[in-house]
């Protein structure tokens, strides 16, 4: 079992017929799910799944929607953005995540292995974006 870190291929293509929007204030909602390292995660998966799904206290399956800010373009590249996510006094442990559209059938957007477990005991479990810059974001369309 592994986790890979990749931008969904069935994304990509479901970007170029209006599946996914991330305008705040009309858009779609977007969830992250945490995984073990008994998921397989990566270009290949096309929705949300709960195999290999974690689980723990203060941390509910499907994870918990992100706070998703509307792309920019820098320079010649579109950059999306979300707002750090905490899954607060979480007994939790995870190997990565998925993020995917709670409002589109569950479409899977992208998976993060986090190069290792990372575990919270009683305490909070944060996942923490990069910069929206044209070379750090977690989306973007270069």
């Amino acid at each position: 079992m592994a986790i890979t870190s990749a931008i969904c291929s069935s994304f990509k293509q479901e970007v170029l017929v209006g599946t996914h929007n991330f305008t705040v204030t009309s858009g779609n909602s977007f969830k992250l799910a945490l995984y073990t390292s008994s998921a397989t995660l990566g270009a290949a998966t096309t929705a949300f799944t709960t195999t290999g799904q974690a689980s723990g206290t203060n941390y509910t399956s499907g994870g918990s929607a992100l706070t998703n800010i509307t792309p920019v373009l820098s320079g010649t590249t579109a950059d999306c953005d979300f707002a750090d996510l905490t899954f607060g006094t979480a007994t939790v442990t995870g190997r990565g995540c998925m993020i995917y559209n709670d409002t589109n059938s569950d479409k899977a957007v992208a998976t993060i292995d986090f190069g290792g477990d990372k575990t919270s005991t009683a305490g909070d479990f944060t996942v923490v974006f990069p910069s929206p810059t044209a070379t750090g974001e977690i989306i973007r369309l270069a």
